[in-house]
């Protein structure tokens, strides 16, 4: 019903927002008290984070609420962190857990399509709280998900057969991550064998527990043998609620467990261990991409990779009616009643337009009028004070079910590293990253992770690349040798942009790009630093590029080799025309300022 009514439902949900916000200092700037639709389209602009936030903290310090929105914000939603640095604080009301539920209440249905017998099991779905702090004023920060696990609709779910989880709440709830992960990988392998379905929110969380798995078994193991928990789970809730799996020893289920582990290569380890396994479950889309590889080797040719929503800190926005497709074909059906929904559309899809730079009310496309193959950039409007707010997010139009469009997510408005006129985003960097790992994969060897970092230390300054490589060869792999590293690095230059690959090879005036090996755990060391400066590792991202700090230490000091490209990147304009003929018309490409540049110079 939402679907076929997409356009009323979008109008209801405005003009609900409209009645209970009108009065807000806010939207008084702008409509003087009006409710009508057409009057908001007209007056109220276009915003990003920066001009929203001197409310949102004022309301922190201790104004009231109807600054922003006409019923009392609850609590404040702390975003990642880790996309475009710094944290940002989302307003939020108490309505809007009934909207973040009722997504949530839709996922297991839309599987129960495709699975059967989803209910007769249990998930060892992997779900961590971070601790929360209060404002000056008593308002509660915390990250979205922690608000939901925290919520009665998570706690009191026990009719629900689809959210039976192998650890209990107290565990979940634990604010020390690396003590909630081990009670959690423990109560995961004492029901093995009712396990159905394994996941995490984000794919970097579950590989990250796979990871800590690898490293902490023979203790697990040694846990079941003895029915014993280790001593150095020190929570009490942890170790009072752990009592019930470990009430007697194990010997058979750990020599089963010690068995498989203790096999040499863990490639499809996760079948092994859980055998009933149907699936598993993340966000695969946009920069998690680069975690699908990792989660093939540990899950095996057998089980499906399957992601089934779309939110953010901001709003939920929509849900995978087709959770089976491959991870490179998810789309999204946007739902109607999340918020009030807008585009501004991007020209094919290639002139990313600055993210300050003023929009034009009237260029805005509603949700039920964008085009099928289209790209655009995602706007709310939210019932907790978000008014034409840019997310940030690139989409692709990728069809409609019923009236309601589907979205596949392409990337993140960012600019992550630039030395001189290059403007490389997270788009560029990870799709020409992937373009040549493909060298070490052809070698044997997976790319685990990567980030990146502008070095200006250097004149010219230049690209760095940290790069954590894992063999996936039950024997002895061929040597990761200079040729190799300097040829990945070769590959991501020719996979840039013209105006990066000119300022290499024409102007001189950025120096070749470098990649940094880093140790093995190099990257699991950088979620522990910034899980604990108050990221989420539910929220978790690995920040595709590290500025000057802390962060930029701990790699540099895991740091094993260093390479460099050894040619400058081909930039000639015959190449040009060949990208431009890739994307389509060369007309349509003269919109972009720095194509106009470039081909002005």
């Amino acid at each position: 019903m939402l679907t076929v009514n997409a356009k009323e439902a979008q109008e209801f949900v405005l003009t609900k927002i409209l009645e209970r916000n009108q009065a807000t200092e806010y939207l008084s700037k702008f409509m003087n008290g009006s409710t009508n639709i057409s009057a908001f389209k007209r007056h109220v602009p276009v915003v990003t984070y920066d001009m929203v936030q001197p409310y949102i903290l004022r309301i922190a310090t201790g104004e009231e609420s109807s600054i922003l929105c006409g019923e009392q914000i609850v609590e404040l939603l702390r975003s990642s962190g880790t996309s475009q640095g710094e944290p940002r604080l989302m307003p939020s009301i108490l309505k809007d857990l009934d909207r973040r539920t009722f997504l949530y209440s839709l996922i297991m249905p839309i599987m129960n399509k495709y699975i059967s017998g989803l209910g007769e099991g249990k998930a060892m779905y992997l779900p961590f709280v971070k601790a929360e702090t209060l404002t000056n004023s008593g308002i509660p920060v915390r990250s979205v998900l922690t608000s939901y696990y925290k919520s009665p609709r998570f706690l009191h779910r026990e009719h629900d057969l689809y959210n039976n989880y192998t650890s209990p709440d107290e565990v979940i709830l634990c604010p020390d991550s690396l003590q909630s992960m081990y009670c959690q990988l423990l109560c995961g392998l004492v029901e093995r064998h009712h396990v159905l379905r394994i996941g995490a929110v984000f794919a970097s969380a579950f590989l990250r527990s796979i990871s800590f798995l690898e490293q902490h078994w023979c203790d697990l193991v040694n846990d079941i043998r003895f029915g014993q928990l280790n001593s150095n789970i020190t929570s009490p809730a942890c170790r009072l609620a752990m009592l019930r799996f470990l009430a007697l020893p194990n010997s058979e289920l750990a020599d089963q467990i010690e068995a498989i582990c203790s096999c040499g290569s863990w490639k499809g380890i996760l079948g092994r261990l859980w055998p009933n396994v149907k699936y598993i479950e993340a966000v695969l889309t946009g920069t998690m991409a680069q975690y699908i590889p990792m989660l093939q080797f540990y899950g095996g040719s057998g089980i499906p990779l399957v992601c089934t929503m779309y939110a953010s800190s901001e709003s939920y926005f929509g849900v995978n009616l087709r959770p089976l497709c491959s991870p490179d074909d998810v789309s999204y059906t946007i739902l109607p009643n999340m918020a009030y929904f807008e585009f501004i559309p991007l020209e094919d899809g290639l002139r990313l337009i600055d993210h300050e730079e003023v929009i034009e009310n009237d260029k805005l496309v509603s949700l039920v009028d964008v085009k099928v193959g289209c790209y655009y950039e995602l706007v709310v409007t939210t019932f907790s004070g978000l008014y034409r707010y840019k997310v940030g997010d690139v989409l692709q139009v990728t069809g409609f079910y019923n009236q309601a469009p589907q979205f596949k997510f392409i990337c993140r408005r960012n600019v992550i590293l630039s030395i001189d006129s290059d403007k490389t985003n997270e788009e560029d960097l990870h799709r020409s990253v992937t373009h040549a790992k493909k060298i070490l994969e052809n070698r044997n060897y997976l790319l685990l992770e990567y980030t990146s970092y502008a070095d200006t230390s250097t004149v010219p300054g230049h690209y760095v690349l940290f790069w954590e490589i894992k063999s996936t060869c039950d024997e002895s792999p061929a040597p990761l040798d200079a040729q190799l590293l300097e040829s990945c690095c070769t590959a991501v230059e020719e996979s840039l942009d013209y105006v990066y690959r000119r300022c290499r090879a024409h102007d001189k005036s950025v120096g070749p790009l470098e990649i940094r090996l880093v140790e093995a755990g190099a990257f699991d060391a950088l979620m522990d630093l910034l899980v604990s400066h108050g990221s989420s590792i539910n929220q978790y991202k690995t920040p595709r590029r590290i500025e000057s700090g802390l962060a930029l230490k701990l790699l540099n000091s895991r740091v094993i080799a260093c390479f460099f490209s050894p040619q400058d990147p081909e930039c000639s304009m015959q190449a040009l025309r060949m990208k431009f003929s890739v994307h389509g018309s060369l007309l349509g490409l003269l919109h972009c300022p720095s194509i106009i540049a470039v081909l002005y110079a």
